[in-house]
């Protein structure tokens, strides 16, 4: 598969974009190491009081609302409103959407205040925003809710009215990811399972999907929020599988899954993307 854009990981490592995190605190640390890990720079702020000066400093901004309290919302829409009067791009992860009534509104609220860029949340997630629906288990995806043949066209029609009606692009993960801006559609087969033993992973996609879409335009052009969200999503499911490769060679556990998916990460490169991703669909126009 040929991107449009080529050599994103060799431009981020060049420009070391710096990427405002208000995420939540069980997965803070590897974030941050993960966007060190990949070539970009972290800043973990969500101090509403200076929120906003921080992220005039950075070139893209993600809101996760994994340990969710009423302050955090705040401070995200203050983020958020000074990130996008500077048009910078936000990533929003939904985290729990449909699982608590606090997190889903606070998601719709965050959607429909703030110009998010990106929204990327597993099945449940995404399923709740787009169609209303509930799932006690929410932070993670319950097997109904895996992009699989029989619900393909059902996720890819929720997915595609959700980008049209928030004008975001949708990234839904899980065994597969399906990216979509309501137009075009893509579906991403890289990763791993073990990727789901440790937390994070999802967390990590979200700072590295906000890295590649806080590179500067080329060209005179701005990149491409779907076709970046898509070599995010290739990048990091081809890291998994990289890491497990090392660490089924170590007879190793989820310990060393995880270590060895910051090596991935530091050392992958755009070539081995553009020969590893599996991709469907690829980016060609599907509305219909």
């Amino acid at each position: 598969m040929i991107f449009p854009e080529e050599n994103l990981l060799e431009r981020l490592r060049r420009e070391r974009p710096l990427v405002h995190c208000i995420t939540n605190y069980v997965t803070a640390g590897d974030v941050a190491n993960y966007l060190l890990a990949a070539g970009a720079s972290p800043v973990m702020a969500e101090e509403p009081k200076e929120v906003e000066e921080v992220v005039s400093a950075a070139q893209a901004l993600v809101l996760n609302l994994g340990t969710l309290h009423e302050g955090k919302v705040s401070a995200m829409e203050l983020a958020g409103r000074r990130a996008a009067s500077l048009g910078k791009p936000i990533v929003l992860d939904p985290v729990g959407a449909g699982g608590a009534s606090f997190r889903t509104e606070a998601a719709k609220r965050l959607i429909e205040g703030l110009p998010c860029t990106v929204i990327r949340g597993n099945a449940s997630e995404i399923l709740a925003l787009a169609q209303g629906t509930h799932s006690v288990r929410g932070v993670d995806a319950g097997e109904q809710d895996e992009i699989s043949g029989a619900n393909l066209e059902a996720c890819v029609k929720a997915a595609a009215n959700l980008a049209r009606v928030s004008k975001a692009v949708i990234v839904m993960t899980g065994k597969t990811d399906l990216v979509t801006d309501g137009r075009r559609t893509c579906r991403v087969r890289n990763g791993h399972p073990m990727m789901k033993r440790i937390t994070g992973t999802g967390c990590m996609l979200d700072a590295l999907t906000a890295a590649f879409l806080g590179l500067s335009s080329r060209e005179g052009r701005p990149g491409d929020p779907f076709e970046r969200a898509v070599y995010a999503a290739a990048v990091h499911g081809l890291c998994g599988e990289l890491a497990w490769a090392r660490t089924a060679e170590e007879n190793g556990g989820a310990g060393a899954f995880r270590m060895r998916l910051f090596d991935a990460v530091s050392m992958v490169t755009d070539r081995q993307v553009l020969e590893g991703a599996r991709l469907e669909d690829g980016f060609r126009d599907t509305e219909s």
